[in-house]
């Protein structure tokens, strides 16, 4: 007969925010140490390992009341704090569009000439970084896809406004080089190298 497979750092960091989403009370670590095994399958050993962990990510309180320490979670707390971090995650994202569509403007007046090669490879700087911090905040967002639909749905409409602005971007860095190709008679990897353009840059 094969032993049972203990649960992971994370699945008993579920089963513990269940128990209390379930229980809505107070408690002392000593009593979660007794609920936890029974009701939940969390090894009492565990149990304030799992709740320290929990304390620490703001997903559990604890306050101390007279000589006893008290822990609690309630679900409406953490209904609110997804939506909290959806609604910034949302901000920040709407905010990198602007820049983008900011920097795409700036990229259409430029022309030829060294000053102006000059200023399309800080557009370009400017792009890359863009880039991956829209990649930095589409991960945060994938992480609270089960949170809120009708925010969810929201978010998806606004990725897709950022990722067509984004492929419009760089539409227009492509074509600036296909012209400088054909005005001066430039290959393109040396276009790449001298205005720090990624040899991947592609649509997204």
């Amino acid at each position: 007969m094969s032993r049972r497979k203990g649960l992971s750092h994370e699945e008993k960091r579920k089963k513990m925010m269940e128990l209390f989403y379930e229980r809505k009370d107070f408690f002392q670590l000593k009593e979660l140490e007794k609920i936890a095994p029974k009701e939940k399958g969390v090894i009492s050993q565990a149990v304030k390992d799992v709740v320290q962990s929990l304390v620490d990510d703001s997903m559990v309180d604890t306050d101390k009341i007279g000589t006893c320490v008290y822990f609690w979670a309630f679900p409406s707390k953490a209904i609110s704090t997804r939506k909290r971090k959806i609604d910034d995650l949302n901000g920040r994202l709407q905010e990198m569009t602007k820049k983008l569509k900011t920097s795409l403007s700036k990229l259409e007046q430029v022309k030829v000439g060294r000053e102006e090669c000059e200023g399309r490879e800080q557009v370009l700087e400017r792009l890359s970084q863009l880039e991956s911090t829209k990649v930095q905040l589409m991960k945060e967002i994938q992480k609270y896809h089960d949170c809120d639909p009708e925010v969810l749905n929201q978010m998806k409409e606004d990725c897709k406004v950022a990722q067509a602005a984004a492929n419009r971007w760089t539409e227009n860095i492509y074509s600036v080089k296909s012209w400088c190709k054909n005005k001066f008679f430039i290959e393109e990897e040396v276009l790449n190298k001298q205005f720090n353009i990624p040899e991947e840059l592609d649509y997204i």
